[in-house]
């Protein structure tokens, strides 16, 4: 919300929420201070609406994205794409159908580090990849695990569905992805797992921890190439390391830091982004076939049937 408000491509017209208990603990918040508390029929009634962003309890997203799109809404959706994957692949057919785009909440897709390594790739300046290495925990007491409780999936679907996206940006779908679950924690949820993802030339591991003490300073996404490697450690503010084989433009052989300027905002990019394609300045990057690529891949390293 801080990031709509503050964009000079957005104008944002109003907020639903109809639980009366968040609405109270929102209407307290400075991102929400003077913003029009609206129907979601009001909402999706509202003369020259082009898009909605929906964040809600996973369970709700599928169905509240289904409404929009019917209502001829662009939709930035929070992940993961809900636990019916029937349900999603018949929204982004929806959405395919109607002409709409769907942005998927992922954090890392137009972080600058990220940004940087997906380029080089592109470029052919770390060769083929053949390994991944990703991390994403964090440290969370016990009192705020109760929300995540009913998700089977545990923290890798809840968390690591971040670094899965840009995985499968990285190398697309895995031929075989094997999930390894463990519960550290009394209350029986995941929140120490491993997924192993195999290629044809490549093989990834991806961890997603509750249970890190200061996990998110070690989150890390690394890329091994036949030319080059790419860290970027840590993903927020990102800093990376990038070793060549040899010379590659400004970037020297051997092993050197890349700064970053400080972002201004996580979802920033996203939100610039998605402006841009609903105004028809460029098509839209991460396709619905993408996305469900990445939606089925998070269920099985959640360890869900997929």
């Amino acid at each position: 919300m801080e990031g709509l408000r503050k964009s000079a491509d957005w104008e944002v017209v109003g907020i639903v929420e109809p639980d009366a208990g968040r609405r109270a603990r929102a209407e307290k918040s400075a991102p929400y201070e003077g913003l029009k508390w609206m129907t979601e029929e009001e909402l999706l009634n509202t003369p020259g609406l082009q898009a909605v962003a929906v964040e809600t309890d996973v369970k709700d997203l599928l169905a509240t994205a289904g409404r929009c799109i019917a209502a001829g809404k662009h939709l930035h959706l929070d992940k993961p794409a809900g636990e019916d994957l029937a349900a999603y692949r018949q929204l982004l057919s929806e959405a395919t159908k109607r002409k709409l785009v769907i942005q998927m909440g992922y954090m890392f897709r137009y972080n600058p580090a990220f940004l940087l390594g997906f380029q080089l790739l592109r470029e052919g300046a770390l060769g083929d990849i053949f390994e991944v290495d990703a991390v994403m925990s964090k440290k969370m007491a016990a009192g705020s695990r109760s929300a995540l409780l009913p998700y089977r999936g545990g923290i890798m679907f809840e968390l690591g569905c971040h670094v899965i996206d840009a995985v499968i940006t990285v190398l697309g779908r895995p031929d075989k992805v094997t999930p390894y679950n463990r519960a550290v924690s009394g209350d029986g949820f995941l929140d120490n797992q491993l997924a192993v993802f195999e290629y044809p030339k490549a093989t990834v591991t991806v961890r997603s921890s509750l249970a890190e003490v200061e996990g998110g300073s070690r989150r890390q996404f690394v890329m091994c190439g036949t030319k080059g490697t790419y860290d970027i450690h840590p993903l927020e503010a990102p800093a990376a390391k990038l070793a060549l084989e040899a010379p590659y433009g400004k970037y020297k052989r051997g092993y050197q830091d890349i700064k970053f300027p400080p972002m201004t905002g996580r979802y920033d990019g996203d939100l610039a982004d998605l402006a841009k394609v609903i105004r028809g300045e460029k098509p839209f990057e991460f396709t619905p076939e993408h996305d469900l690529i990445v939606q089925e891949t998070v269920m099985q390293a959640s360890g869900k049937t997929v």
